[in-house]
């Protein structure tokens, strides 16, 4: 009998694979939402940031984007930086209305907080090891990013972006430039190209009003679930496949602005 009971593991381990409760999931889209609470950030932008994110998963042009998938459904994890990265809404499962509507009414009931530091480095490297554990299989993987400042921890962001970019994911951007902070350039959005997005397909949206950050928000998030090209931004607003260091643009302004605070 023991015998027979060992020959029947065997045999279900060879042909049957790992059990299906324990297989990754597919979905259209494994999607990182990651949140500046630096410092820099005020607290009437940090609140107006947050209802952005939670309204934008009420709204049926979102839903309708993640159903119109071919799988019809994504996951979604938020998270919040400065210095360092935290994990606040776990991956999510969003495959219509209800689950949406749950997603959104977690992520509101979270406290604001806010952290020292910026470092994009660190949170893309946070945020690559979610994809790691995640139960999802996605067709894409996306870190959506925002802030409104440079890098000024942490390795630079460039050397983060290729590392995330080399694993197939890609990095967009959403740089906020509503009012001057101790680690923001005039120029943010040009960092954020040169030296933050990256992988194919990859964008910015920037937000310079206060009042735009909702907008900004959904029609990123609409664009990114189904994609760049089916959603009809234009292709030439679309930098694309920023694997290396492009140009002559500093990419470790952030940096020495940090080491010059620093030495004063």
């Amino acid at each position: 009998m023991k015998r027979l009971c060992a020959l029947a593991v065997c045999c279900s381990l060879v042909g049957g694979g790992a059990p299906a409760e324990l297989r990754p999931l597919d979905v259209d889209l494994e999607l990182v939402l990651a949140v500046d609470i630096s410092y820099s950030m005020e607290i009437d932008e940090q609140q107006v940031q947050r209802r952005g994110y939670v309204n934008a998963f009420l709204q049926p042009a979102l839903v309708n984007a993640i159903q119109g998938g071919s799988l019809g459904r994504i996951a979604v994890t938020y998270v919040e930086w400065g210095g360092s990265a935290a994990q606040v809404v776990p991956w999510t499962l969003i495959d219509g209305p209800d689950s949406a509507a749950r997603f959104a009414e977690e992520l509101r009931l979270r406290p604001l907080r806010r952290l020292p530091f910026t470092s994009i480095s660190n949170t893309l490297a946070f945020s690559r090891k979610l994809f790691q554990a995640s139960r999802f299989a996605g067709v894409r993987r996306v870190i959506d990013i925002s802030g409104d400042g440079t890098n000024n921890a942490g390795v630079p962001a460039p050397v983060a972006r290729n590392s995330t970019v080399a694993q197939g994911i890609v990095i967009d951007g959403l740089p906020i430039m509503i009012r001057p902070g101790s680690a923001s350039i005039p120029d943010l959005d040009a960092y954020y190209a040169e030296c933050v997005i990256g992988g194919p397909g990859a964008f910015l949206l920037t937000v310079k009003d206060l009042g735009d950050f909702a907008g900004a928000i959904l029609k990123k998030l609409v664009i990114e679930i189904v994609g760049p090209e089916v959603s009809g931004l234009e292709r030439g607003a679309l930098p694309l496949e920023r694997v290396a260091d492009r140009g002559d643009y500093n990419c470790f302004v952030g940096e020495e602005m940090q080491e010059r605070r620093t030495v004063q």
